[in-house]
């Protein structure tokens, strides 16, 4: 165990194989810095801390063995190289200048990367970045960008409406897989998505709204698709490539006969395991197209929490009666309705208390109507409850009649997220449209 003097974002190993001292490299959560600790547990303080090479928290790091250098990207979107040892500088056999490369991209995206995999043969590199949903394969010498697959929400509404994408979905089921696709937003969630190679580098896998897609990059096709038909969005992935039944000595004999037996003992049996958004289990797939879902393996395996959902519920809800909203153009004072609304008072206490709402705007000001915030994204479109879901109406017999009535904003019946407005003019006609759960009472010439 090593306890760390701050709270640690991200770890990755940083040697090489066979080294013998193991090197973990750990970033700070609020810090810019990252520290060099030796990886047996023996030496609890840092043996070198990179403070220059990131000045935002690092959220990513991978170490490419053939080049013995570590990848690392932070929360501004910089991506940066650097040696685990010695002068810790970048290393001589990749570009010379940052400017010749494509590792700008994201900063000009104005995305992060949250996953970064090296190619078996550390000759490349591919990402998988937010807001932007872009998986980019960069050679890792040169830092040039080869490859960049869109799969952002435009881009697969678009296809989809079009009919070119690679499977055209039922409007029903491709409404219901985009709304998973939103959810993956969720800063607790983007950072499990993943892309991987095979072990030959030839072959790049990652999940989609479709399934787990299996790209060669050589010839840039998609050639196959698992879980296609699964009701579960991959996320993090994992590939075994499998070993030969039999291992022993084969003659030059036995690889020219036919023998069936032979072929069959020499067959190697891939597996890809996937994690699932929203799901308590994994999956596995393998090459074998013949089974059937009655047939096949199935551990519907309890989690240790039994009951999770009942403990949940009977968890104490957040409450209160009173809040304040601070504002650069001052404070909001605001009286709650626990009894009137619980649910969407709960939701808004708990976000409150979390952070959720820090540093948010009103994005929506209308004259002589209303003022709208509670997205984190600052355009209307975004913001979930503390549910993870969409939570129900609760109308009372508290009514829009007298202006900075405090209510949910939302996108049709039972869709309250995090989105609320103030009134500043009487609006009867949202009566038992938007769920009422306080009224401002102080501050109201803010």
């Amino acid at each position: 165990m090593i306890t760390t003097e701050t709270t640690p974002k991200c770890v990755c190993w940083v040697h090489r194989r066979g080294a013998s001292m193991p090197l973990l490299a750990v970033s700070e959560e609020t810090g810019n810095s990252i520290s060099i600790y030796d990886g047996r547990g023996e030496n609890q303080k840092p043996l070198h801390t990179l403070s220059t090479i990131h000045r935002s928290p690092v959220t990513v790091m991978e170490y490419n063995d053939a080049h013995d250098c570590v990848i690392s990207a932070d929360e501004g979107g910089m991506i940066e190289y650097w040696r685990p040892n010695g002068s810790y500088e970048k290393p001589d056999d990749v570009f010379e200048y940052k400017s010749s490369t494509n590792l700008f991209d994201f900063k000009k995206a104005k995305s992060i990367p949250t996953s970064i995999s090296i190619s078996p043969t550390g000759s490349q590199f591919a990402t998988f970045s937010f807001p932007d949903r872009k998986v980019r394969v960069f050679d890792f010498s040169t830092g040039k960008l080869s490859r960049t697959y869109d799969e952002s929400l435009p881009t697969i509404t678009e296809m989809q409406q079009a009919g070119t994408a690679l499977q055209r979905l039922d409007d029903v089921e491709f409404g219901r897989r985009l709304a998973v696709e939103r959810e993956l937003e969720n800063p607790a969630i983007r950072n499990k998505i993943n892309v991987i190679f095979d072990e030959s580098g030839h072959f790049m896998l990652y999940g989609s709204i479709l399934g787990t897609k299996v790209i060669n990059t050589f010839t840039n096709r998609v050639v196959k698709v698992f879980g296609k038909d699964e009701p579960f969005r991959p996320l993090n992935l994992a590939l075994y490539q499998g070993q030969p039944q039999k291992k022993g000595i084969v003659t030059v004999s036995m690889a020219a006969s036919a023998n069936p037996l032979l072929q069959e003992a020499e067959e190697r049996d891939p597996m890809l395991v996937s994690t699932g958004s929203g799901k308590v289990r994994f999956y596995m797939f393998t090459n074998d197209e013949d089974v059937s879902k009655s047939q096949r393996d199935i551990q519907n395996e309890k989690p240790k929490l039994l009951n999770a959902k009942q403990q949940l519920e009977a968890k104490p809800a957040e409450s209160g009666t009173a809040a304040v909203l601070h504002t650069t153009y001052g404070d909001i004072h605001i009286r709650l309705f626990p009894e009137a609304a619980p649910k969407a008072v709960e939701n808004f206490v708990t976000h409150s208390k979390d952070g959720y709402y820090n540093n948010t705007i009103f994005h929506r000001v209308i004259r002589k109507f209303m003022i709208q915030c509670g997205d984190p994204l600052g355009d209307g479109t975004g913001g979930e409850s503390i549910w993870g879901k969409e939570f129900e109406d609760e109308f009372s017999t508290l009514k829009h009649d007298k202006p900075y009535t405090v209510s949910m904003a939302n996108a049709g019946p039972n869709t309250n997220g995090s989105q609320f407005f103030i009134t500043t003019e009487k609006t009867p006609w949202l009566d038992k449209k938007h769920t009422i759960f306080g009224r401002a009472i102080q501050g109201l010439d803010v």
